[in-house]
């Protein structure tokens, strides 16, 4: 499983990149693995305020439906829209065009709650 050590990660199998004060989300490589091929995924609304570990979307495989929960607080300033189209990109490249949305944080303290990549390979471990 690849675990990229410029990210943080979520026990729910979510990863996170920091640009500043925006956030990208998506799942991990570990998490696709588990779900098989993905074949439609819910987007959240733009503008939409979430909260930490609230629904951010939905991922349905061959094997599953499965939510992905925000890992952090704040509001969701852009979607991937290509996963309307092409859901396999997050089996294809789930740490880049795989991404599934922009969220522009409420608190940059609450990165520090977020799983290192050790952490995190302890947790798929």
């Amino acid at each position: 499983m690849s675990v990229p050590v410029d990210l943080k990660y979520s026990k729910d199998h979510e990863w996170v990149r920091v640009e500043g004060d925006v956030v990208v989300v998506g799942i991990t490589d570990f998490a696709q693995s588990e779900l098989g091929d993905v074949v439609f995924v819910e987007l959240p609304a733009l503008e939409s305020e979430l909260s930490a570990e609230a629904q951010l979307g939905v991922i349905e495989s061959v094997k599953a439906v499965s939510d992905v929960l925000s890992p952090v607080s704040g509001v969701v300033v852009e979607v991937n829209s290509e996963l309307e189209d092409t859901p396999e990109l997050i089996n294809d490249d789930c740490y880049g065009e795989g991404w599934i949305a922009k969220i522009r944080l409420t608190s940059a303290d609450q990165l520090d709650d977020l799983l290192s990549p050790e952490e995190y390979e302890e947790v798929i471990a």
